[in-house]
C-alpha cells in the first residue's frame, strides 16, 4: 500500500522538482551576472530551500542537529557519508552561513538546470575521477579558494553513495589534499541517516514518509594531529552515528 501511494505523490514531486530547477536557472544567471557572488549565493540558498519543500510532498521530514558554535569566518572541511543526492540540499540550506561548496564528478557540470550552473559558477569543483592529472590539480586549486575565501569544502569520502545506508570505507586521497592545502580549516564531520530511503524503489516511485537526520559532530582543527589519525577519527565519528 505504501508503495502504491507513492506513485501519485512521486508524479507531483517530480513536477514541482522540475519546475523549481527550470525557474531558478535564469534566476541564478541574472543574480550572478548582474549583481555578483552574494546575490547568486542567496539565490542558491533559496533554490535549495524550495527543493526541500518539494520533498515535503513525499512526506519527507528533516532533523538537522548541530549543537556546536562553528565560526562563520573560518574555512571548513565538511566531511559526510553519502546516501543519495538528497544529502546535498539540506547541507546547503542548514549550513548556508558557511558557504558550502562541493567536490563533484565532472559529468554533473552540464545538463541539469540550476544544479549544473551552480556547480560551474558557484565555487564548487568538478573532477574527473578517471583522470588523476586533472583531479589533483583541480582539488588543490579548489582548496586554495576555500582557504583564501574562508568558505566550506564539502567532501563525501566514500566516493559513491551507499544505496542501503551501510557506510562504505573512506577513500583518503582527496581529503588529504584538502587537509594539506587548507591548513586553517576546521574539519566538521556530519552523519547522514535515511537519505537512501528516498530512492529505495529506484528513481520512480520515490520513497515516502522518510525522516532524514543529519548530525554535526564536534569540529576538529586541521593540523591538530597527523592526517591519517584525523581521518580515522572523523570516519569513526561519522559511521558511529549511522543507523
Amino acid at each position: 500500500m505504501r508503495k502504491l501511494i507513492s506513485y501519485p505523490l512521486s508524479v507531483l514531486f517530480y513536477l514541482a522538482f522540475g519546475l523549481t530547477l527550470l525557474f531558478f536557472h535564469p534566476v541564478q544567471w541574472i543574480c550572478l551576472n548582474l549583481f555578483g557572488y552574494q546575490a547568486h549565493k542567496k539565490s542558491v540558498d533559496i533554490f535549495n530551500f524550495f527543493l526541500l519543500r518539494c520533498t515535503n510532498i513525499l512526506g519527507t521530514r528533516y532533523t538537522f542537529e548541530n549543537t556546536h558554535q562553528i565560526p562563520a569566518t573560518q574555512p571548513l572541511i565538511i566531511v559526510a557519508n553519502h546516501q543519495s543526492l538528497y544529502d546535498i540540499p539540506p547541507i546547503i540550506w542548514y549550513m548556508r552561513k558557511h558557504h558550502p561548496k562541493f567536490i563533484s564528478k565532472i559529468e554533473l557540470g552540464k545538463g541539469i538546470p540550476s544544479v549544473s550552473f551552480n556547480l560551474r559558477h558557484g565555487g564548487s569543483v568538478l573532477i574527473d575521477r578517471k583522470d588523476p592529472k586533472q583531479a589533483i590539480p583541480a582539488l588543490k586549486e579548489f582548496a586554495g579558494y576555500i582557504e583564501n575565501t574562508r568558505r566550506s569544502a564539502v567532501i563525501f569520502p566514500e566516493g559513491t553513495r551507499s544505496r542501503t545506508g551501510k557506510p562504505r570505507k573512506f577513500a583518503t586521497s582527496g581529503l588529504k589534499v584538502l587537509l594539506e592545502n587548507i591548513p586553517s580549516a576546521l574539519v566538521v564531520p556530519v552523519s547522514i541517516n535515511n537519505s537512501w530511503k528516498m530512492l529505495q524503489y529506484g528513481k520512480f516511485p520515490m520513497g515516502i514518509g522518510t525522516h532524514l537526520k543529519f548530525k554535526v559532530h564536534e569540529p576538529i582543527p586541521a593540523g591538530s594531529m597527523e592526517d591519517d589519525l584525523l581521518i580515522e577519527k572523523v570516519e569513526q565519528q561519522i559511521t558511529g552515528s549511522i543507523i
